[in-house]
């Protein structure tokens, strides 16, 4: 690992705890509207920064794959907060931190998963 690399995925598992925080208030609201959804988010906004973290162990294949993992979660975290919005569980307001951490997220993750 070169130390180019390393403050990028630190970075990157950075704002994933940044997006737990973010998601706890989005959370608790969901749980109300929709637990099944709500399980879906935690686990998969869970999975970005223990693939990260896991990933930043490892080298070559290993490394890329568990980052594409991230990457995947990240996109999952994305795609349940719209499908709340558009199931008018939460309000676009509500998630829009979430959703701009998340996109970072997948920008950081693509460049390590593609390295």
């Amino acid at each position: 690992m070169t130390t180019k690399e390393t403050p990028v995925t630190f970075e990157a598992y950075d704002r994933s705890i940044q997006l737990l925080r973010s998601l706890v208030p989005v959370l608790k609201a969901l749980a109300t509207q929709d637990p099944e959804l709500t399980k879906q988010l935690r686990r998969a906004a869970q999975s970005v920064g223990q693939n990260l973290s896991e990933g930043n162990q490892r080298a070559g294949k290993d490394r890329r794959h568990l980052f594409r993992i991230a990457l995947g979660s990240a996109a999952e975290v994305t795609t349940a907060l719209q499908q709340a919005v558009a199931l008018e569980s939460l309000a676009p307001a509500q998630v829009a931190e979430a959703l701009e951490l998340a996109d970072r997220i997948r920008a950081m993750t693509y460049r390590l998963a593609t390295r």
